[in-house]
């Protein structure tokens, strides 16, 4: 299978933002978006969340909330990608259900990304890969990691942070089933449907 495009949104959008979105979308390379307002208080959320989860399900692209599985219950969300400090594996189960999409953030971390796996995560995710400036990664991992999890499990593996055009190759030679990209998609020069064109032209 093809190493997928897993796009997360800025962390700070307008409304019009969706727009945007919709063409990016419909380009048809983009197997999952992550709901991402970083930047937003919560009470902003109400306005801005529900256009991109309707612009998810008119080009069939999975749709993921960030941390919070009530937010993704709320908004009817496919599910919730959840860090180490968030809710925990079996608690955003119990909220979401047997059928949603659940995804745990696992770091540089063998054991953790096995534990995921054991418990039922519908992906793990690994990172950062490379320099990021969306957020401070909590470690560095390696390719070795990707390749290690793709030889021995069957769950997919997500490879994210500071991901570009540019750098993505060793990723999808190592086995990344998804690449998560945010700002190298947002803040592409030529613009978000010149580097998802860019990332489609690596990833097949």
């Amino acid at each position: 299978m093809k190493t997928q495009l897993y796009l997360l949104t800025p962390p700070k959008i307008t409304p019009d933002f969706v727009e945007t979105l919709d063409k990016v979308l419909a380009s048809g390379d983009v197997s999952a978006l992550q709901i991402r307002l970083k930047d937003h208080s919560a009470d902003e959320f109400d306005p801005l969340i529900p256009p991109l989860v309707g612009a998810a399900r008119r080009h069939q692209v999975s749709v993921i909330i960030n941390d919070d599985p009530h937010l993704a219950l709320k908004y009817k969300a496919d599910g919730v990608h959840i860090g180490q400090e968030d809710a925990s594996y079996a608690q955003a189960r119990r909220i979401l259900g047997p059928k949603a999409i659940i995804g745990v953030t696992c770091h540089d971390s063998r054991h953790l990304a096995m534990l995921a796996g054991e418990q039922g995560a519908d992906y793990v995710a690994f990172g950062a890969f490379y320099p990021t400036a969306t957020k401070t990664p909590k470690a560095k991992a390696s390719l070795d990691l990707l390749s290690w999890w793709t030889d021995l499990f069957e769950v997919p593996c997500v490879a994210i942070g500071g991901i570009t055009s540019e750098n993505v190759g060793p990723l999808v030679e190592a086995g990344a089933d998804l690449v998560a990209v945010s700002s190298g998609v947002w803040d592409h020069p030529d613009g978000p449907l010149a580097a998802v064109a860019a990332f489609r032209a690596q990833l097949s």
